[in-house]
């Protein structure tokens, strides 16, 4: 049995939200410039240069990629052979967030009820997925999602007789009525099978995937290329504004259901795809 201190979790999560919130993974960094050098609008390259342009500004002056610092999502990775010293692993990642945001002088999104909307002042909670997995490590992903996205995701329970046909076309209508409001370019997650909030979970996991890197799966890997195609012959482009560029990767993910089922979940990330890592 590993002993890992509360303190070194709540240490480790407060720099992942300030980072996450900072500094653009080089993966998607990497992928919009991909599409800057292929987007066939001049209004829409212009655009795709200004948002590298923030994002490098926001690295160098250490600041937040954007105003919006999103919700708190966090992925869990469990060793079974940790014991976690001092305080609960829960309360420690909410603590770490609480810090993240306060030192890293992000805004606080977070309402305490979602009707009766009085702001927590501090971000928390956070939305915290656990997996126990063997061995003795404890992996944190913090994925900071913002609300323009989050507010334009869907998901549909299909007919198993709707087969690939309406998983696609679920999908690229989904975007398609999106438009401008995720601030495109997107990524896309796409989560099938499963249950209801299994298919959601897939979805919003499968935005951790780096951009460019395919399904292992061929035949899924060949479905992520074609919605892709499709999803940008839409012509919303890069903020809205037209263009080639509506979506710089589609990621799936999958997992067995019922003979009766067939859930798909999409949801959006914007063009500031934003998570960091840790092991401890």
């Amino acid at each position: 049995m590993r002993e890992i201190d509360y303190k070194d979790i709540v240490n480790a999560v407060e720099n992942l939200c300030i980072s996450a919130n900072y500094y653009l993974n080089s993966d998607v960094v990497d992928g919009l410039k991909r599409f800057r050098d292929r987007e066939e609008s001049p209004i829409g390259k212009d655009v795709l240069d200004k948002l590298l342009i923030n994002a490098e500004l926001a690295r160098e002056k250490d600041m937040p990629i954007c105003q919006d610092t999103g919700m708190a999502v966090v992925f869990v990775e469990l060793g079974q052979d940790v014991h976690i010293k001092g305080g609960s692993l829960h309360e420690a990642i909410q603590q770490g967030v609480r810090q993240g945001y306060k030192k890293g002088y992000l805004r606080n999104s977070i309402v305490k009820d979602p009707l009766r909307r009085v702001n927590t002042g501090d971000n928390t909670p956070a939305v915290i997925h656990y997996e126990v997995v063997p061995g003795d490590k404890l992996k944190i992903i913090v994925a900071p999602k913002g609300f323009g996205s989050e507010n334009m995701s869907a998901l549909k329970m299909l007919k198993p007789s709707d087969g690939e046909k309406g998983v696609f076309d679920f999908v690229v209508r989904t975007v398609d009525e999106a438009g401008a409001n995720p601030c495109p370019p997107m990524v896309v997650g796409v989560g099938i099978g499963g249950t209801m909030e299994k298919a959601a979970y897939l979805a919003k996991k499968a935005l951790l995937r780096p951009v460019g890197l395919s399904n292992p799966d061929p035949y899924y890997a060949d479905m992520e290329k074609k919605l892709l195609k499709e999803i940008n012959k839409l012509g919303i482009g890069p903020q809205g504004l037209g263009g080639t560029t509506t979506a710089i990767a589609v990621n799936i993910e999958v997992f067995p259901t019922h003979i009766a089922g067939l859930p798909v979940a999409v949801n959006i990330s914007c063009h500031a795809m934003r998570h960091k890592e840790t092991i401890i």
